[in-house]
């Protein structure tokens, strides 16, 4: 319909104020010019409770004519593209009203399964994360060590052994499938507050050359140990400096966005650097298994065909 709806309504998920203009209105600039922009602003401090006012109304009644403009009457039919804004409006409205209600139930049930809130005072971890992470993991104390626990997250390496050589796969997989994914983002958002978490990712990107999901692997498998042993010892997290100074979570953003901040060239070199390498392992690859097919060469070839030359033949 236009540009300019974007940055009048947002884009992504929608608040509760831009869902109750298009279920108002639709999005039908005729409807719109009927509502008028202070009705419209109205409407949009009553449902953003003051965030939203005639400013962002006069936003959505520019986006409004724009459409006027570039789809003059008879172009586009409004009224019908609006009963299907409308629709979507109203559905996703229900959805954010299931949702608040199942995150409302999540937290009663969380409090009483972690009373002293021990995983939820992981860095950046909220009630819901805490709460899907120990849903899915379970009691941390029947496991009979930490590294059970890290195991169950299916976030460790696959050892393939063949003979006497071996060497690390990919993630095992194992456990709950939604834990390694819960784990996954809260060690992504951990990375960003906790300096010895930062550090070990940047070492991993920029001086080993892994991937980012491969270090957000290693990070979530350090995360999850050290919640499982905060669990047993019944402690909270404590988020520290590299050198064991405890810190706040404000230092500890600061220290992360300064000491262990990784740009677009660093990411740029890490590629070329893994390309390089695939490229050489194929190479290496290529060639073990020419020379193991070759045919015997040297003394032992030669031996056979002096043999071959001894051997009388029959007439």
């Amino acid at each position: 319909m236009g540009p300019g709806w974007g940055d009048a309504l947002g884009t992504g998920a929608y608040c509760k104020a831009a869902l109750a203009v298009l279920q108002r209105t639709g999005a039908d600039p005729h409807a719109l010019r009927r509502l008028g922009p202070k009705r419209l602003a109205a409407l949009l401090i009553r449902h953003s409770r003051g965030q939203w006012r005639e400013d962002r109304a006069e936003k959505i009644m520019e986006a409004a004519r724009e459409t006027l403009r570039l789809w003059p009457d008879g172009l586009l039919d409004y009224a019908e593209l609006a009963e299907d804004i409308t629709a979507e409006a109203q559905l996703a409205d229900h959805l954010n009203t299931q949702i608040t209600a199942l995150e409302d139930r999540i937290t009663v049930l969380y409090e009483q399964a972690d009373p002293g809130q021990i995983m939820a005072s992981g860095p950046c971890l909220g009630v819901i994360t805490a709460a899907g992470i120990l849903g899915r993991l379970g009691d941390p104390n029947r496991f009979t060590s930490l590294a059970a626990n890290r195991s169950f997250t299916g976030l460790v390496p696959r050892i393939s052994q063949s003979g006497p050589t071996g060497h690390h796969g990919p993630p095992t997989r194992a456990g709950d499938p939604g834990l390694p994914e819960s784990v996954f983002k809260a060690a992504d958002l951990a990375r960003h507050v906790d300096p010895t978490l930062a550090s070990r990712y940047h070492d991993l990107v920029v001086n080993k050359g892994k991937h980012h999901n491969s270090a957000l692997c290693t990070l979530a498998a350090m995360l999850i140990t050290r919640l499982a042993a905060c669990w047993r010892n019944g402690t909270l997290y404590e988020l520290r400096d590299t050198d064991g100074r405890e810190i706040t979570e404000a230092e500890g953003r600061t220290i992360c966005a300064t000491r262990y901040k990784i740009d677009k060239t660093d990411r740029a070199k890490t590629i070329i650097r893994r390309r390089s390498q695939r490229l050489k392992d194929t190479t290496t690859s290529r060639r073990d298994q020419e020379s193991l097919s070759a045919p015997a060469a040297g003394s032992s070839a030669s031996h056979s065909t002096n043999a071959t030359r001894r051997t009388p033949q029959r007439t």
